[in-house]
């Protein structure tokens, strides 16, 4: 599942995510969200959200379990 609707988007979910840094590269961190930090209910890029270490990126793949 794509990362671009805040709906699919929930703290405790495992998700992988771009950086700020990473966004040329296209280099992918994973990590549980914390919070949703982007208001609006969909984004092109991707939703933006903290990891519970601290990390902020957007949104690319959520973890189906």
């Amino acid at each position: 599942m794509n990362g671009k609707n805040r709906k699919d988007i929930k703290p405790g979910l495992e998700v992988d995510i771009v950086l700020k840094a990473d966004q040329r590269t296209g280099k992918l961190t994973t990590g549980i969200v914390k919070d949703i930090l982007t208001n609006s209910p969909t984004h092109p890029h991707g939703i933006k959200v903290r990891l519970t270490d601290g990390q902020v990126g957007r949104v690319q793949e959520i973890k189906i379990k």
